[in-house]
């Protein structure tokens, strides 16, 4: 069977899902393993949102080992959270366990530009950039707190990675290539996955083009909140068949 490489990875697995252990999210952790189970599914990441300041971490995890096994399904687990500052600091809780006994991996998210003195909002951010905060600097800094947050991370995945681009008034194709090679050089070495996520239809084919032939890891990500939606893909299918980096299986 000849595919786009990684076309079919891609398409078996849902790196994030969220569940009501999020505040925004509306289905149960076992509802999700239903619908990962019916669309399926070969891997499932079972994914909420985490602050400095939260403790239920080990609760979520106690509900996701107690899930029914399934056959040809793989579960596993993970928080997101965002960057705080250009240092690459994540709003993670400071007793998180990331590998045996705690979660599989952190999600690294932009929810918020990682500025010099904390997150700026989208807001703020744009404030910036009218009163004469270059472009090309503002993508520098992102790229740079991005791998510094790879770097700290351990075991990372990056969530929806240049998602808050269009919030700021950018887009990719002003990311100079230099930028998307630090991304993918800190990927390889920290081990850190990535997402091709449908829900905010980024990274674009050209970063996944650029990733893929770096050697990331590249994962399917619906970023769901609710089960109706867990494995279900239009545009992660297409921005990896435009990739035209074609294999066998």
């Amino acid at each position: 069977m000849t595919t786009a490489l990684g076309e079919l990875d891609l398409l078996l697995t849902d790196h994030h899902v969220h569940s009501t252990w999020s505040d925004d999210a509306v289905s149960a952790p076992m509802e999700n393993l239903v619908a990962a189970r019916d669309t399926g599914l070969a891997s499932i990441r079972m994914v909420d949102h985490v602050r400095t300041t939260t403790t239920w971490v080990p609760g979520f995890l106690a509900e996701i080992s107690a899930l029914p096994r399934v056959e040809g399904l793989e579960v596993l687990t993970g928080v997101e959270a965002k960057i705080l500052d250009a240092s690459g600091r994540l709003d993670v809780p400071d007793d998180l366990v990331v590998g045996a006994g705690g979660v599989d991996r952190v999600l690294i998210a932009d929810h918020q530009f990682p500025g010099p003195d904390g997150p700026w909002s989208p807001r703020r951010t744009l404030e910036e950039l009218a009163a004469g905060l270059p472009a090309e600097d503002a993508l520098s800094i992102l790229v740079t707190a991005t791998v510094r947050a790879m770097e700290r991370a351990g075991r990372g995945q990056l969530a929806h990675l240049f998602s808050l681009l269009p919030k700021i008034g950018l887009h990719e194709s002003e990311l100079l290539d230099e930028h998307v090679a630090a991304i993918a050089d800190a990927a390889v070495r920290t081990g850190t996955t990535v997402e091709v996520n449908e829900k905010w239809r980024c990274p674009g084919p050209r970063v996944v083009l650029q990733l893929a032939a770096a050697g990331v890891t590249l994962v399917g990500s619906t970023d769901s909140h609710e089960a109706t939606t867990v494995g279900r893909y239009s545009w992660v299918a297409e921005a990896a068949s435009a990739t035209r980096l074609v294999g066998t299986r």
